[in-house]
């Protein structure tokens, strides 16, 4: 069991992470006017996305490695504690409609479990070996990938999912918003988008979270894309459970065959509302059933069905 570090030695290491920087110039922020306050603010957000932009091909690499990974029938796990554990908890949540994904394809782990994604829940970001028995708790296998959130990229929960995914032969990624940090070093990818000090001391709620975030939506996006969940820019394997999403699926047939809007409801209607089917069908002119075993022999990559 890994001990916690005590108080004197924990600041002495948050007075070492650039997230945690105290910056003298804001010191008198709060007396500032409220759109002066809205402009600092604006211009420490249009940082991030250079700061990403500088790790694009560790992302990418990440990527690929997941990709290749879930087109085994792997799954994509995120791991974190506060804002890190909620924004992995939010992007893994929006995978099944947007994706159609099942539920278990992409999870989100956060210290504490559900009732920390509306509070903190004491010492469970500590807890290297509370990381541990939430992945056992999946059955985590070795086609499995594992991505540890953490801004300071100390957080013992991060460090202890990737140390313990290891171990089970998964794929590691660790994301931090520090150089240097524990956790991009015990994963087998890491990536470190370095924001710099946030504009109140410490909350990386803030900058960070905003580049945890835009990371994340590559991580998830981009891997789909790859896996076939995508017809160029269209998202045809959308599940269409509102009547929002099933005017998106209508439009997203008729964007891709520029078929008339019978012809769309008819297919829709034919496929049980599979977009993905529902476009092949009218692009290759064969019917649901056809259309639906040529998806399944191209393992779901529409382009690839069409070349059949």
């Amino acid at each position: 069991m890994t001990s916690t570090p005590g108080p004197a030695e924990l600041r002495a290491q948050l007075e070492n992470l650039t997230t945690e920087a105290f910056r003298p110039e804001l010191a008198g922020i709060d007396r500032l006017p409220t759109a002066e306050i809205a402009r600092l603010m604006n211009g420490e957000d249009r940082t991030v996305p250079d700061a990403v932009a500088a790790q694009l091909t560790a992302i990418a690499a990440a990527i690929d490695a997941i990709a290749e990974r879930m087109a085994r029938r792997g799954r994509l796990v995120y791991a974190g504690a506060g804002t890190a554990g909620r924004l992995g908890v939010l992007d893994a949540s929006e995978c099944p409609p947007t994706f159609n994904t099942g539920p278990d394809e992409v999870v989100g782990l956060i210290a504490g479990g559900p009732p920390a994604m509306v509070e903190a829940v004491e010492g469970a970001e500590d807890s290297r070996e509370l990381a541990a028995a939430d992945l056992d708790g999946l059955g985590l296998t070795a086609l499995d990938t594992v991505v540890g959130i953490s801004a300071s990229g100390r957080t013992p929960y991060a460090i202890g999912a990737v140390e313990h995914a290891r171990t089970a032969g998964a794929l590691t990624v660790g994301l931090s918003c520090n150089a240097g940090s524990a956790l991009a070093a015990a994963a087998e990818h890491g990536i470190e988008v370095v924001v710099g000090p946030e504009l109140l001391t410490g909350s990386t709620r803030l900058k960070a979270g905003t580049a945890q975030k835009l990371v994340l939506n590559m991580i998830s996006t981009i891997t789909m894309i790859r896996l076939g969940k995508t017809y160029g820019n269209l998202m045809v394997d959308v599940r269409a459970s509102n009547e929002k999403l099933r005017a998106r699926a209508r439009r997203i047939v008729s964007l891709a065959t520029d078929a008339p809007d019978e012809a769309v409801e008819s297919a829709l209607r034919a496929a049980d509302g599979e977009v993905k089917t529902a476009i092949l069908m009218l692009l290759a002119d064969v019917d649901a059933g056809t259309a639906a075993d040529l998806l399944k022999r191209a393992r779901g990559h529409l382009r690839e069905a069409l070349r059949l």
